[in-house]
């Protein structure tokens, strides 16, 4: 495989140099997808190309003042663009498509790209039409959010559908977008291909790269979000449950390991699934300080959720418990090593221990003689109340089923007497 790089001449503000070190007609990558699910149907979305180049400054323009800054700490910074096809039909398309790149990103491990630090921007093309030929089209650029893109998209189409009914004509041009407004802005007038004087550039060698190299990178690929969602299906999980699994996976690394080894058995991958999409995933978001946080581990996690799944499992511990402790293991892993203790005095554990809960029981029956009565009566709903109630005296820590049990048991006594 050939590749080179070229120098992309133009004079803006947020080019020091005067030209760009890119690629224009040997790019690093030709050709590819990436698939969005729209409506509930695959729709493949083509990827033109990707190239390495150097990145611009990033120009600022501060709120009500009259004058733009420019920022060059990341100017002639390397960065990969990536081109897709004009397959995208609306907003909403094109906010898929990003989401699905930057898990694609994520994963593969290419880049961090935190839309907050910049990592990685979207630079969104519009053009309307009313026949199979493309429409003029404008740039959006340095959009860093899926909300952004969609946004600033609608905001664009709309613009230019005023100016077309209006029998404007749509100048091409490169235009930024003021999120606090939500609005965009003319930067400058879009300049074509011939117009930025491409050459090789006469610094940097070309480069090949050897077929066997490229077979080596693609047997070493991780799991991108396709593969994991066809694990994921497995499960009976919704879109919605699997896409917060693979953003999770993408944010935190890592994370569906213990799904992907329990896969084979369905019930357990899918309670793992189930705590991570209510447990663990919500605490990683609400962390304060991510930085600072010594995520678990593949075992630390297998060896948490198995030992609380025996609690569960055995009907120990109720959903209201479970997760204050899931939270507390979470925070401080090495809790499980003597969960035991920790349980008992933290009163996590239901009490299944009928001697005790008969007292309870035969006290809650005693002073609602109403409640009873219609149970007796065939008010089967009634015995929900009672039950209630028993949770409250024991201050949560009856074991529910068995609280029910013994309160029919002891009701169905008095029928007979």
């Amino acid at each position: 495989m050939f590749s080179k790089f070229d120098r992309k001449h133009y004079f803006y503000p947020d080019l020091p140099m005067g030209y760009q070190i890119t690629q224009y007609d040997e790019p690093i990558i030709l050709g590819g997808y990436i698939n969005i699910k729209v409506d509930g149907k695959i729709k493949k979305i083509g990827i033109t190309r990707a190239h390495l180049e150097s990145d611009a400054g990033k120009s600022l323009h501060p709120t009500g003042q009259n004058h733009s800054l420019i920022d060059y700490n990341r100017a002639g910074v390397p960065l990969l663009e990536i081109v897709s096809e004009p397959d995208l039909s609306s907003a909403l398309e094109a906010r898929l498509y990003v989401t699905e790149l930057y898990l694609a990103m994520k994963l593969a491990g290419v880049s961090e790209a935190n839309l907050f630090y910049g990592n990685m921007r979207f630079d969104c093309n519009v053009s309307l039409s009313k026949t199979d030929q493309l429409g003029v089209r404008t740039e959006t650029k340095n959009l860093n959010s899926f909300k952004s893109v969609e946004k600033a998209i609608n905001v664009e189409i709309m613009r230019q559908i005023s100016i077309l009914e209006k029998g404007g004509k749509i100048i091409q041009e490169t235009r930024g977008w003021n999120e606090d407004k939500q609005r965009g802005f003319t930067q400058r007038i879009k300049e074509n291909a011939d117009d930025y004087r491409y050459m090789p550039d006469p610094d940097l060698p070309p480069i090949k790269l050897e077929d066997s190299w490229l077979d080596e990178i693609q047997g070493s690929m991780p799991f991108l979000a396709d593969d994991w969602r066809k694990k994921l299906i497995s499960l009976a999980l919704t879109d919605d449950e699997i896409n917060l699994l693979l953003k999770a996976e993408a944010d935190f690394g890592g994370i569906l390991d213990i799904v992907n080894d329990s896969i084979d058995q369905l019930k357990k991958a899918r309670i793992f699934a189930n705590w991570l999409i209510n447990f663990e995933i919500p605490f990683l978001q609400n962390l304060e300080d991510k930085n600072h946080y010594t995520y678990l581990t593949s075992q630390q996690r297998q060896q948490i959720y198995d030992k609380v799944y025996f609690y569960k499992d055995k009907n120990l511990i109720n959903s209201t418990k479970l997760a204050l402790l899931f939270n507390d293991l979470l925070a401080r892993p090495s809790l499980v090593n003597d969960l035991d203790n920790y349980l008992k005095t933290k009163d996590y554990l239901q009490d299944s221990n009928q001697d005790n809960l008969i007292k309870i029981v035969n006290q809650i029956i005693t002073e609602n003689h109403k409640a009873v009565n219609d149970v007796l009566n065939g008010e089967t709903k009634v015995v929900g109340f009672l039950v209630g109630q028993v949770m409250k005296l024991s201050k949560g820590q009856a074991n529910p089923q068995i609280a029910q049990q013994l309160i029919m048991d002891e009701i169905n006594k008095l029928k007979v007497e």
